[in-house]
């Protein structure tokens, strides 16, 4: 029987499992260490599972802050592919499922070039809901919030107290809304003419 690779004589390697927080969507995370390794860390996906490829030296609270720094750079490579108006409907229709049980059914989910100051928009009476173009090549944890954010939408139209209490169900609510706040302000900031060579 051949030697298993990841863990051949004189470079010791450990590996673990966890699950994501409940809820998430997200899929199993396994880290591996490796004695190898002396700095990078790196990541890719395998089936049903994110592996994270770090070195065996890691505290684990080194190693938490990799896993999330390293999940999050997946995401925003994944999502720099652009997703067309039919994957963005599949999506949608699986985040009303993990969310809303299903019951927020959009009619239509696309893309649209005309809104420069909403990152979503959503017409109940017709069930439509439309994202800005300007939320492709943003973590996919952000597009997932707006479709939520819309999505509830079509369950209660306003932005009452009802409504919010429909977006606490997706976890990561608060961190999407700070990262569009962020991109706002950013937009906002004065842009300083480039110095002339000294």
């Amino acid at each position: 029987m051949p030697a298993d690779p990841l863990h051949r004589a004189g470079n010791p390697q450990r590996s673990t499992t966890s699950q994501p927080p409940s809820g998430s969507g997200a899929s199993a995370i396994e880290v591996r260490r490796s004695a190898r390794r002396r700095r990078t860390v790196s990541a890719y996906r395998e089936g049903d599972r994110t592996v994270v490829l770090i070195p065996a030296r890691m505290s684990e609270a080194e190693e938490q802050r990799w896993v999330t720094v390293m999940l999050d750079k997946l995401a925003a490579q994944e999502n720099r592919r652009v997703l067309g108006d039919t994957e963005l409907s599949e999506r949608a229709a699986r985040l009303s499922e993990l969310y809303f049980d299903g019951r927020a059914r959009p009619t239509s989910v696309r893309w649209v070039t005309n809104q420069n100051t909403r990152w979503g928009s959503c017409t109940p009476a017709e069930g439509s809901i439309r994202l800005s173009h300007r939320l492709q090549g943003m973590p996919e944890y952000v597009v997932d919030y707006v479709l939520v954010h819309e999505l509830a939408h079509l369950l209660v139209p306003g932005h009452g107290a009802d409504f919010w209490r429909l977006l606490e169900a997706y976890p990561r609510t608060e961190r999407a809304r700070g990262y569009l706040e962020g991109v706002v302000a950013a937009d906002r900031l004065p842009h300083l003419p480039a110095a002339r060579g000294e």
